[in-house]
């Protein structure tokens, strides 16, 4: 069975997503194409097609590594030379085309939903850039057309497939620390800091286009928080717009989404956890766990970056304790020895497409993801504490009440 995938959204982040593919083709996953490409600017599009020919790529917008924003450039010739990949300007057109079986969504948030109601009209099967929509109302519709279509939905995220989840997956599952219980994240004035544009693409300050880190980053966290200490069930927070003004150059852009978020959550297995992010932040910058990240303190033990310290004094590496013991638990979660989580993601979606199952990151994840970073705006707008489920089946929408009336979900 091939595959023949149809790409929307030709922006710098595509290039994380071939090197993906890349890596999937050179393991010896051969079983899809891309065969189509579609972007507003044709030349983004052609781009990404042959090296060392056509208009250049856009310039990579992070210099930090690790980040998917700072790959270099990726072409499909540097994998793929059966197929030349036709170029659309118009998305609709494109997933018409009978040339495409499903489709890739790499487009701004509040394109999401129309792109997949036209994909599940048309029977193409989706896998669209986290978070899952512009909201929770057009969350749940996509997830109800797909179902109605008979096709496979996914979101795209990353943050379940870095090696860093999976070792700690294991690690808690296998009992060496004991149940995990609490969960700490600060980061402050590391990223975009204080006033930069993120990722130069303005849409993410205004909150007419869902933009603000709790949407951005918030569903990353939740994703793999859900994984780690199941789901969320209670969020409280506050959110803030920190730089009501924030720069490319020397351009200047007004804001109005959130820059800062400060959030509690509970989840359903009782694990309790604490978050405080900012795009903000002059002067010195802070990040948790001596600049190490995200801290797990569970009944026996903590684990910061790599390093695990157990009660009695003890410390190991995580990913060697991995390594050393995890068995075929490995080749489960890498398989061919893959660890790249943007291939890992997408060889998932296929798989689930080739099986006729859910996919790991399914439509419904996506869902549950997004009402609960979707929980901290609604929190901070009510000024109280608020259950996850009523974000997710709608019963709590006030914060979100004019997207929907602006996108015709109301």
């Amino acid at each position: 069975m091939t595959i023949n995938i149809g790409i929307v959204g030709c922006g710098r982040i595509l290039a994380a997503h071939l090197q993906g593919y890349r890596i999937l083709r050179e393991q010896g996953f051969d079983g899809f194409r891309i065969t189509a490409l579609c972007s507003r600017n044709r030349l983004d599009a052609e781009s990404y097609i042959q090296r060392g020919e056509g208009p250049p790529q856009r310039n990579p917008v992070s210099q930090v590594a690790g980040d998917p924003l700072a790959v270099g450039d990726q072409y499909l010739s540097d994998f793929q030379d059966d197929v030349h990949p036709v170029v659309f300007t118009d998305y609709e057109e494109m997933i018409r085309w009978d040339g495409v079986d499903a489709v890739n969504d790499w487009t701004s948030h509040e394109l999401h939903h129309r792109v997949a109601a036209t994909a599940f009209r048309h029977g193409k099967h989706l896998l669209t850039q986290k978070p899952l929509a512009v909201t929770v109302a057009a969350a749940r519709q996509m997830c109800l057309q797909a179902e109605q279509a008979g096709a496979t939905l996914a979101v795209f995220e990353n943050a379940r497939n870095k090696p860093v989840t999976r070792q700690l997956s294991w690690l808690f599952e296998s009992g060496r620390i004991g149940r995990l219980k609490q969960i700490q994240l600060t980061n402050i004035g590391n990223w975009w800091a204080p006033d930069l544009v993120v990722a130069e693409t303005p849409w993410r300050h205004q909150a007419e286009h869902a933009g603000g880190i709790a949407l951005d980053i918030g569903v990353h966290l939740f994703n793999q928080f859900a994984f780690l200490a199941g789901d969320i069930r209670s969020v409280w927070g506050q959110a803030s717009v920190q730089e009501p003004q924030r720069r490319i150059g020397d351009r200047w852009f007004d804001c109005d989404a959130d820059d800062t978020i400060i959030c509690g959550f509970e989840s359903e297995q009782q694990v309790q956890g604490a978050i405080h992010l900012s795009w903000s932040g002059h002067g010195e910058s802070t990040m948790s766990g001596n600049g190490r990240g995200l801290c797990f303190y569970a009944e026996r033990g903590s684990v910061i970056g790599d390093d695990v310290r157990f009660d009695d004094g003890t410390t190991a590496s995580l990913g060697d304790l991995y390594r050393s013991h995890a068995g075929d638990r490995k080749e489960l979660d890498f398989p061919r020895g893959i660890e790249n989580p943007f291939a890992l993601n997408q060889l998932d979606w296929l798989e689930a497409i080739e099986q006729g199952r859910a996919p790991e990151t399914s439509g419904k994840v996506g869902l549950r993801d997004l009402a609960a970073a979707t929980a901290i705006l609604e929190s901070s707008h009510s000024g109280r504490r608020v259950l996850v489920d009523d974000v997710a089946e709608g019963r709590v929408r006030d914060w979100q009440r004019p997207l929907d009336r602006k996108h015709g979900l109301l």
